[in-house]
């Protein structure tokens, strides 16, 4: 770590002390101060919050002119399946509007990073978490990709796939934000974090309350309609 982040990440950690920062700054400072030392250039925290909700908005435009002609789904249309997963599981238009919505702001959001953020991050990095032992290990691509072919196997139970983890260091098993990117549809719903189901070892619990236990660090929401938010 070279001088000039030393001493920003000095600088936020004082900021944290002293409290949460003034209602003016952006949502990510107030959720983890920790990251004014971790941008690329002064004032940068703004900015990442700006185009990351703007790479949201885009994919929701593209994602809808795909199938709706630059008009959102209306809540007939979300609901409609559209096809059966391997497991037989419908699929509905909006799990499929908000597959391909993922990829376009990933693919956007990389590109911000790249250019705004110092330090690592993982983009769809897979974990398995063992909340009892408060333990988490990564899974490689190829061994997700693995997984994933063998199709209704219980090896993914109990993995945790954030879309953004900004790590402060090179230890990428702990984060300073967990960022996902909601696409509700129909548009009028609220963006909300999934909660798990009674097959799930985390059964009742909502993803950001599982993310932070896992990773440390906030979890936040980003979506087109109300950008990013720290909702429960």
């Amino acid at each position: 770590m070279d001088t000039e982040t030393a001493a920003r990440l000095r600088h936020a950690a004082v900021v944290a002390e002293q409290g949460a920062p003034s209602t003016t700054a952006s949502v990510l400072v107030q959720a983890a101060p920790v990251i004014l030392g971790l941008m690329q250039q002064d004032h940068g925290a703004d900015e990442l919050e700006e185009r990351l909700v703007e790479c949201a908005v885009q994919a929701e435009r593209l994602g809808n002119a795909r199938f709706f002609q630059n008009r959102p789904p209306t809540r007939q249309e979300c609901s409609e399946v559209v096809g059966r997963d391997r497991c037989g599981n419908p699929i509905t238009r909006a799990m499929q509007l908000g597959k391909q919505k993922h990829v376009l702001v990933l693919q956007c959001a990389e590109e911000v990073l790249k250019e705004l953020w110092a330090a690592p991050y993982s983009i769809e990095q897979r974990y398995r978490y063992y909340p009892n032992a408060r333990f988490v290990e990564t899974i490689s691509r190829e061994k997700e990709a693995r997984m994933l072919a063998e199709g209704c196997t219980d090896e993914l139970r109990g993995t945790i796939k954030p879309d953004l983890v900004l790590h402060a260091d090179r230890n990428l098993l702990e984060s300073a934000l967990t960022l996902d990117f909601k696409f509700p549809c129909p548009e009028s719903n609220e963006p909300r974090w999934t909660e798990y189901g009674t097959s799930s070892p985390y059964a009742g619990k909502t993803q950001k309350k599982v993310y932070e236990g896992a990773l440390g660090g906030r979890a936040l929401l980003v979506s087109p309609r109300d950008g990013v938010v720290n909702r429960p």
